[in-house]
């Protein structure tokens, strides 16, 4: 038949069916209830972005969050000047330099309440808005998430001295519009984005960038009373918990607790609304007397654990072995056992590494769609170069940042929740290996690049 195998289909398997893939099995892997960092997600810790000169402490702990406030008290009636531009710019190089990402929230005051320093005049922010603009767009790479901020006490959006509250959609969608589009900001009460964009978000409105799905929550007096402090209406605090519940599917939720209240800020409560309204990130510094308590009663754990997402792989089915050019029908299982999933965009890369080479695949473009207490399987056809080198490889899950300028590092890379797997210097997951031979089993092509195509 000319093909070298005898039964003339020209496939060099021998079986006549003209594509044959690799047989493939099933490896397991071991969850496990390590603390270890993880992007975007967790217990953040306090520094000021406009003073910082280390931050190389907050990774050393585990930890990959940094609140700052950006205060602008000096400049409630002038232009920002390049002095506070620059220590901004400052700022963000070094959280990079560190592998954290910020929290950041403009405010022209600390409080206090009620009687609080004064805010600034409405076209004075929207003039602060357009200046901070550049800074902004040129370290979106290290932004986690932008706060609302500006008006009122801390830029909480109450107890403005220049009556701001009336031009809160102008503030807001100024600050929208210089946020990067990959960013999305947080509102004080949730009253407030149902007034301005109605809602909740679902699954049709959610990531389409628009105002709506870029504005998400925060609570800074978790369970600090029954309402906390005025974060949800007296009389429609179960209302508004749906609200929020819903919106935090799709958007970021963070905050802090502001008052000891037991035993409504004991465990039992705060694990249950932790995980009901999706919570990413928590303060470590305040309230310590309810952080305390929790240390104390033993939930602390947990709660470092399932802040923002986390997930586990179960099972992977692999080959033993694969021709140059040949293919085999992948499948991956794992869970998000966090309270919440991304609220960045990411994209999950199978990699290939081995004597000829390294090579990189998409597998799935955008993570945010891993909910929370949700199990996922990614599947499809993954084919290998064509005159790929003999040898043992090693085939990974890699969810690097999708900033050039971070991407290759681990810090900024999403890892496992399992033993074994996670490899830190290059931030990839190792699901295992396999043995690519022109013996394999399978058929082979021509001209055929690395590529992942997902079973529909």
């Amino acid at each position: 038949d000319g093909d070298g195998d005898g039964d003339g289909d020209g496939d060099g398997d021998g079986d006549g069916d003209g594509d044959v893939p690799a047989p493939v099995s099933a490896v397991s892997y071991t969850p496990t209830d390590a603390l270890f960092p993880n992007p975007e997600r967790g217990i953040y810790r306090y520094d000021t972005l406009t003073a910082v000169s280390d931050l190389s402490w907050v990774y050393a702990e585990g930890r990959t969050l940094v609140y700052s406030y950006i205060r602008l008290d000096d400049y409630r009636d002038v232009p920002l000047d390049q002095t506070l531009l620059d220590a901004m710019t400052q700022g963000f190089d070094v959280a990079r330099a560190a592998g954290v990402k910020m929290v950041i929230r403009f405010s022209y005051n600390f409080g206090p309440y009620p009687n609080s320093e004064p805010d600034a005049p409405l076209s004075v922010v929207l003039g602060h808005i357009q200046q901070v603009a550049p800074v902004l767009a040129a370290n979106e790479d290290v932004i986690a998430v932008v706060q609302a901020g500006f008006i009122g006490a801390w830029g909480e959006w109450h107890t403005s001295t220049n009556d701001l509250l009336p031009d809160k959609q102008a503030i807001l969608e100024a600050l929208l519009d210089v946020i990067p589009a990959t960013r999305m900001t947080q509102v004080r009460y949730p009253y407030y984005k149902s007034e301005l964009y109605g809602g909740p978000l679902d699954a049709s409105t959610a990531w389409t960038g628009s105002d709506a799905a870029r504005t998400g929550h925060h609570n800074d007096c978790f369970l600090a009373s029954d309402d906390d402090f005025g974060t949800y209406p007296i009389g429609e605090i179960e209302a508004w918990k749906v609200f929020v519940e819903e919106e935090t599917r799709y958007t970021p939720m963070g905050g802090e607790t502001c008052n000891p209240n037991p035993p409504r800020s004991d465990c039992p409560t705060a694990l249950e609304e932790l995980e009901r309204l999706h919570f990413s990130f928590l303060n470590l510094q305040y309230h310590p007397d309810v952080i305390q308590g929790w240390i104390d009663q033993g939930c602390f754990p947990e709660i470092e654990r399932r802040l923002g997402y986390r997930l586990e792989l179960t099972e992977a089915w692999l080959p033993e072995s694969v021709r140059p050019g040949g293919h085999f029908d992948f499948s991956m299982g794992l869970s998000n056992v966090g309270w919440a999933g991304m609220y960045n965009p990411r994209a999950a890369l199978l990699v290939l590494d081995g004597p000829g080479g390294s090579f990189e695949t998409v597998a799935v473009d955008d993570l945010r769609g891993w909910a929370a207490g949700e199990a996922f399987t990614v599947s499809g056809r993954l084919d290998l170069p064509t005159g790929l080198a003999e040898g043992i490889y090693r085939l990974g899950i890699w969810m690097p940042d999708l900033s050039p300028s971070i991407r290759s590092r681990s810090e900024y890379a999403v890892r496992f929740a399992n033993d074994g797997v996670w490899d830190q210097a290059s931030g990839i997951n190792d699901l295992g290996v396999f043995v690519v031979s022109d013996a394999a089993v399978g058929t082979s092509e021509e001209g055929q690049s690395f590529s992942f195509t997902p079973t529909m």
